[in-house]
């Protein structure tokens, strides 16, 4: 064997290598996670990776039994918020995505430069002037005022740059063979544009979904102790101050992560199709 051949083949197995352990770092954390759903405490604290033998789910009960009800309001919370959010944003940035890509090229350019800044600037940065802004408007401490954060910022800015990129992939005889026919700005968005971006639409609501689903800052800042929590804050409220019933945490982190995946799996074709047709084009 060669020594270039050499090289390559040891190039490749190190890649492989490295490839590897990034999955496993990726993995390992989802399994300590899973597995521990369904070990007692002392199992877990003593073989964190161990498989769960005993299998129990006194893990899911107890979670449930909590007196204060922490899993089924967040659950509901985090439900009504994210639907709140993904029945908002998904229309309107559509709706302005078709009206930017019916620009002219400079206009479009200048108007995707506005919406770019939107996902410059880390939400962390302006989560105080959101929170001024809301307690001005009487909207603090209000599920109202949090669904109005999450459209409000970068989640906007992301679903219309998605938009954009597929409705370049429509063809403009289609658009323009409605518009020869009398169809109006909305009823050619509601009827033809609409339904031909359903791909980019679950890619949209899968990805903002699950941004608003693991939301921390905005729940936390946003709604405060006194008016409830999302289920993300609610596992933060079940960390004890001086001891953790892990058992029972990592109950609550099942619980919580069942609807996201559950919509995944629902959507999912729609959402492989919409990142085959973006990479495709």
């Amino acid at each position: 064997m060669s020594a270039p051949v050499a090289r390559l083949n040891l190039r490749n197995k190190s890649h492989l290598v490295g490839a590897w352990l990034i999955t496993l770092a990726f993995i390992l954390p989802v399994y300590v996670a899973l597995v521990s759903a369904f070990k007692k405490q002392d199992q877990i604290l003593s073989n964190p990776a161990g498989p769960p033998i005993p299998f129990t789910f006194d893990n899911i009960v107890k979670a449930l039994q909590r007196p204060d009800n922490l899993v089924e309001a967040g659950l509901l919370n985090s439900v009504l918020v994210t639907a709140a959010t993904l029945v908002i944003i998904v229309p309107l940035s559509s709706m302005l995505a078709f009206y930017i890509s019916e620009r002219t090229p400079r206009v479009r350019t200048v108007m995707l430069g506005v919406f770019s800044l939107g996902l410059m600037v880390p939400p962390q940065v302006v989560l105080l002037p959101i929170v001024t802004l809301l307690r001005a408007v009487g909207l603090a401490n209000s599920y109202s005022g949090l669904i109005l954060s999450n459209v409000g910022g970068g989640d906007l800015s992301f679903a219309v740059f998605v938009y954009v990129g597929f409705l370049r992939t429509i063809p403009r005889e289609v658009i323009e063979a409605a518009r020869v026919d009398g169809a109006g700005d909305l009823r050619l968005w509601w009827r033809i544009v609409f339904p031909v971006v359903r791909p980019a639409t679950a890619t949209v609501s899968i990805f903002l979904g699950l941004w608003v689903w693991n939301d921390f800052l905005n729940p936390q800042f946003i709604l405060g102790p006194i008016q409830g929590q999302t289920i993300t804050t609610g596992i933060y409220v079940a960390l004890g101050a001086y001891s953790t019933d892990y058992s029972q945490l990592f109950g609550i982190m099942f619980l919580a992560a069942i609807i996201p995946v559950v919509g995944y799996l629902v959507s999912q074709r729609e959402f492989i199709h919409g990142l085959m047709s973006g990479a495709s084009k």
